[in-house]
């Protein structure tokens, strides 16, 4: 499987190739997936780029066997005939890999977790060796070099800590703290109340700034992260809005 390293610049005669999977079960009604439009809109309008979308739930990737043949009996490639391959490869040669999709229960959705499990293959086998807090549990069986990789995702809770610290933690035992960057947005309900979108739309403006941010810098910084994780509302407003969105659910399903 061909592997391509990256030298982060963005001249005028670069073309990045972003990749970005689409893990929300929602599919094209994902309010996570407006985050991260808003997010590449920021990219795109600083550089030339190859923007890829796939959306898990329309792939075929079934669980992990659990069987290591990936580390045992091949290089890294695995046994079952499904899309893996094929993302996989996307993975390799992009330059930016975006996970997109919501908080579920505190982790991620269970397609992206069969997803994560089956990315085993992209590590090394582990041999005993006492994993480092901060540094990837596993080393990397492939040179990702300059490849940037971001979480987005968005949660119904009114903030983001202590609510993401589950999944944050799979990520940097994954890739290391620095090895990625996380775009989270709470207040995500929102997002589908009518009358909002007017407000919702001046919200995600941001991430666009952060779009731009990235474009020109290779990174985000963490002023921007913690800007980008503040509540569109305060709490008393978001509890009303709460209240009032399931009111309107309840309605809706006794009719």
């Amino acid at each position: 499987m061909e592997v391509k390293k990256h030298k982060w610049t963005w001249g005028n005669q670069d073309k990045k190739k972003i990749y970005v999977i689409n893990g929300s079960p929602q599919r094209n009604a994902s309010g996570t997936m407006r985050v991260t439009e808003a997010f590449l809109k920021g990219i795109e309008s600083y550089g030339v780029c190859d923007i890829k979308i796939d959306t898990l739930s329309d792939m075929d990737v079934k669980p992990c066997y659990g069987c290591l043949s990936c580390w045992e009996r091949t290089d890294g490639t695995c046994i079952i005939n499904d899309d893996i391959s094929e993302i996989k490869q996307k993975i390799l040669d992009a330059d930016v890999v975006i996970g997109s999709y919501p908080l579920y229960f505190f982790s991620m959705p269970g397609t992206v977790k069969i997803l994560n499990d089956r990315l085993l293959s992209t590590m090394l086998p582990y041999r005993g060796k006492r994993p480092v807090e901060g540094l990837p549990y596993h080393e990397f069986r492939y040179d990702f070099g300059e490849k940037k990789f971001f979480l987005v995702s968005t949660c119904g809770f009114g903030q983001t800590i202590p609510t993401y610290n589950a999944l944050l933690t799979q990520y940097d035992c994954i890739f290391g703290k620095s090895g990625y960057q996380a775009l989270l947005c709470p207040q995500g309900k929102v997002f589908s109340t009518p009358g909002l979108r007017d407000r919702v739309d001046i919200y995600l403006e941001k991430y666009t700034s952060a779009g731009i941010e990235f474009a020109q810098n290779g990174v985000i910084s963490e002023g921007t992260i913690a800007y980008l994780q503040k509540p569109i509302f305060d709490e008393r407003r978001f509890q009303l809005l709460i209240d009032k969105h399931w009111q309107d659910k309840r309605a809706k399903g006794k009719k």
